[in-house]
């Protein structure tokens, strides 16, 4: 029996017809296809004659389909399309896939990129994808491996792991050489560096400056900056005074590039920082990469105690 196979017009004819019926136009098919229109038009002329019956019909500055070429452009351009998608999954299958972690801009800045080279040192053969948001990404539908989120406990999600919790001091640069905010003339020549941020009054000096009692004095100024890793830039250019995220802020503490300028108070409320793995996930790579991270939350934690 003859193989049915051998009766299939050539792939290149029916890709450049189906390029054709696409845009309905030899030459942006010409262009689609990075080649010249009379070669494309000779596809077509090929594919007609190969399979007896005609499928374009030429107009002036138009074209148009027949009966038969619209057929064949709906059973034509599906399967194209798959193959296409099948193809492009079969080259990648060779090729690294990273893994992928999101979290918001402040803690990517932060906390996430200055740990990187450290893990990349470790484990030169894992890619790592940031994906920084301030926005809460579908880890599923966005195709990503870990996400690191800030929120209450009752607002973990199941599965969730806990990094480590939040604590806010002021910290300033040391060429500023304040030691005490709290004090009204302190507070009084002092710049203030502030979120701009509704959401979260918690990172905000309104709150710290009344639960110290200090909500009536005036600073010497404010500036206020929409992105939480501003603020702290901003505080290490020795513009003014930032409430640090403690957890966020420790290594440059250590480092000596900011100091403490205040009283530490106490954890916020109940946020946390955690650690969510897609669920189902099950590579290797992203498992060792999740590690890191819980080894690395548990530095922090350590320092903080």
């Amino acid at each position: 029996m003859p193989d049915p196979l051998s009766k299939l017009p050539p792939l290149d004819l029916v890709r450049g017809f189906v390029a054709v019926a696409r845009r309905m136009s030899f030459t942006l098919a010409a262009q689609d296809l990075f080649l010249t229109q009379s070669a494309v038009s000779r596809q077509v002329r090929n594919l007609e004659n190969f399979l007896g019956t005609g499928l374009v019909i030429r107009r002036h500055r138009a074209i148009e389909l027949t009966d038969d070429g619209v057929r064949l452009f709906r059973c034509a351009d599906g399967w194209l399309q798959q193959l296409a998608e099948l193809t492009a999954g079969l080259r990648r299958a060779d090729e690294r896939r990273p893994v992928t972690i999101t979290a918001s801009l402040g803690v990517t800045s932060l906390w996430l990129v200055p740990r990187l080279g450290e893990f990349q040192s470790a484990h030169p053969s894992i890619d790592v994808r940031v994906a920084a948001s301030n926005k809460v990404a579908n880890l599923e539908q966005e195709d990503i491996d870990l996400a690191i989120r800030y929120c209450r406990d009752a607002s973990a999600p199941p599965g969730a792991v806990r990094l480590f919790g939040e604590t806010l001091v002021p910290v300033a640069h040391p060429s500023l050489k304040i030691n005490h905010i709290e004090t009204k003339s302190a507070l009084a020549k002092s710049i203030l560096l502030d979120l701009d941020e509704p959401q979260r009054p918690w990172l905000q000096w309104a709150d710290w400056l009344g639960a110290s009692q200090l909500g009536k004095v005036k600073p010497k100024g404010v500036l206020r900056f929409n992105q939480y890793d501003q603020v702290i830039q901003a505080a290490l250019a020795g513009h003014g005074i930032a409430l640090g995220r403690l957890a966020l802020v420790q290594p440059m503490l250590q480092q000596g590039r900011l100091v403490i300028a205040g009283k530490r108070n106490a954890q916020v409320h109940d946020l946390a920082y955690w650690l969510i793995i897609r669920p189902g996930q099950t590579r290797a790579e992203v498992a060792e990469f999740s590690n890191w991270i819980l080894q690395e939350a548990e530095l922090v934690n350590a320092a903080l105690a």
